[in-house]
């Protein structure tokens, strides 16, 4: 792999999505596509093909929105307890190969480790106290933190003001391109995309921004 794809001397501050870059987007990628559409059709005596379909124009219709990612405003519209249901295969919520030794590596250096995710607080919370990821971050940020997801520039605006650092010299790390061309505009130093997000899935082609499948891929960091 080219190391040229970061610039470690050139980063103070590695801003880190959660899931699809630390974490293995199957778990979310079933959950919604599987477990709460049969969750929906028992509670609701349907068909999980008629749940499905009931489902999908709020899925669809809401996505990079920051509804999408609250987790009340789904438990809101379902009847369902989302946080309830999330506990439920809680034991499937797991990091990528090789995340923690790339954390450990990345705190060694002595660079700013800030975690920043559209995930609502009581999602990112029980995914972290699973995983056991939390103390490698010097601040943990939510898009609900800003009103507003991390693919609008009131995000970065807000996480900015409240959290000041210099753009120029962090690097961003996502999974989302609609993110990553949001954090490119609004002047993060250096983006990075991750390819294979889903283990469950075959890696994506990316062309638009550097990528790398895993992030151990980085190592070592210099």
């Amino acid at each position: 792999m080219d190391r040229k794809l970061v610039d470690w001397n050139r980063v103070d501050w590695v801003l880190l999505d959660m899931d699809g870059t630390l974490l293995d987007l199957a778990y979310d990628n079933y959950f919604w596509r599987d477990y709460v559409p049969q969750a929906y059709a028992s509670a609701n005596g349907l068909s999980v093909e008629a749940a499905r379909a009931t489902l999908e124009p709020h899925f669809t219709g809401l996505q990079h929105t920051l509804p999408w990612y609250c987790t009340d405003h789904w438990s809101r519209l379902t009847g369902l307890s989302m946080l309830e249901l999330k506990r439920e295969i809680r034991e499937q919520i797991r990091a990528l190969d090789g995340t923690e030794d790339f954390l450990k590596a990345l705190r060694a250096t002595g660079k700013q480790v800030w975690l920043a995710t559209n995930a609502h607080r009581d999602s990112w919370s029980l995914k972290l106290e699973q995983t056991g990821l939390a103390h490698y971050f010097d601040h943990i940020v939510c898009s609900h933190d800003f009103g507003a997801p991390k693919e609008a520039p009131e995000f970065w605006s807000g996480l900015l003001a409240q959290h000041p650092f210099e753009r120029e010299r962090a690097l961003f790390v996502d999974d989302s391109l609609p993110v990553l061309r949001a954090a490119r505009a609004f002047g993060i130093g250096q983006i990075l995309a991750i390819a294979h997000p889903d283990s469950s899935q075959p890696p994506r082609t990316i062309t638009e921004f550097a990528a790398v499948n895993r992030l151990p891929e980085l190592l070592p960091l210099t």
